[in-house]
């Protein structure tokens, strides 16, 4: 039921008993009218809570099985995120560490093979030395035998070796080659005045040559020592021929 605000209407002329118009007010004669509040009743203002806002509804709370259970989920996603973190930064210092053992390892094989490949040429050059001067040991004494008249040759180059100033020159040389440097070296000692002495001591091939002031050592071994060192070799000299044992190493005895 609805109750409106209208201006007195007077009772139709002539007075007498109301009629239905006198309890029903036609809509064309209101002026205004508005929709009732029962809190008018009460003294109330109808547009209090207007503007105020509306609760929310209370968020349900949860169980004690279900707040452990979210608990237990934060704490495994926490203790996943601090494995993984620490996971990673366990890998990498592994890689470094694995790099640098690995760099540590690389740099001591290639010092060691460098240091093998250095003892292998060592040994390579002096197997070569070795070899050329067992060569050239087969060669002089070839010379030697097949040609006992460069002992001349050898005497005259000690002589013209000494100074112009020397005196007192003698020339020793083994008695087998005296005629050989007499017939081929006589112009340079006479030219210098100089004696030919035999003397089995010497070496055939070789000479010795004295003086009042230098001597001069044209034997067959001081001139192999000389040769073989310019091979990279300090063998001596040996005047008897080499012994070849079964493993084939020359100038080793097989006993």
């Amino acid at each position: 039921m609805t109750s409106s605000k209208f201006k007195n209407v007077p009772p139709p002329e002539g007075g007498g008993k109301a009629s239905a118009y006198a309890r029903f007010i036609p809509r064309e004669e209101l002026s205004s009218f508005e929709a009732w509040n029962p809190n008018e009743l009460l003294g109330a203002d109808p547009h209090a809570n207007a503007g105020m806002p509306t609760a929310e509804p209370e968020t349900p709370r949860l169980s004690v099985a279900e707040q452990l259970a979210a608990q237990l989920r934060a704490a495994r996603q926490s203790g996943y995120q601090d494995g993984y973190r620490d996971g990673l930064a366990a890998l990498d210092g592994f890689k470094q560490s694995y790099a640098a053992q690995i760099t540590s390892q690389l740099g001591r094989l290639m010092e060691s093979h460098g240091a093998q490949l250095d003892s292998l040429q060592q040994q390579l050059a002096q197997a070569i030395a070795v070899c050329a001067t067992s060569m050239a040991r087969q060669v002089v004494r070839s010379e030697l035998k097949g040609n006992p008249e460069l002992v001349a040759a050898v005497a005259q180059e000690a002589v013209e070796a000494l100074l112009l100033s020397a005196r007192h020159v003698t020339v020793r040389v083994h008695p087998d080659d005296q005629p050989l440097v007499a017939q081929g070296a006589a112009d340079v000692l006479e030219a210098r005045g100089a004696r030919l002495i035999p003397d089995a001591s010497i070496a055939r091939g070789g000479c010795r040559v004295d003086s009042d002031i230098a001597s001069v050592d044209g034997t067959v071994a001081a001139r192999w020592r000389r040769a073989s060192a310019a091979l990279g070799s300090a063998s001596e000299w040996t005047a008897a021929e080499p012994v070849v044992s079964a493993e084939g190493d020359p100038d080793r005895d097989p006993r």
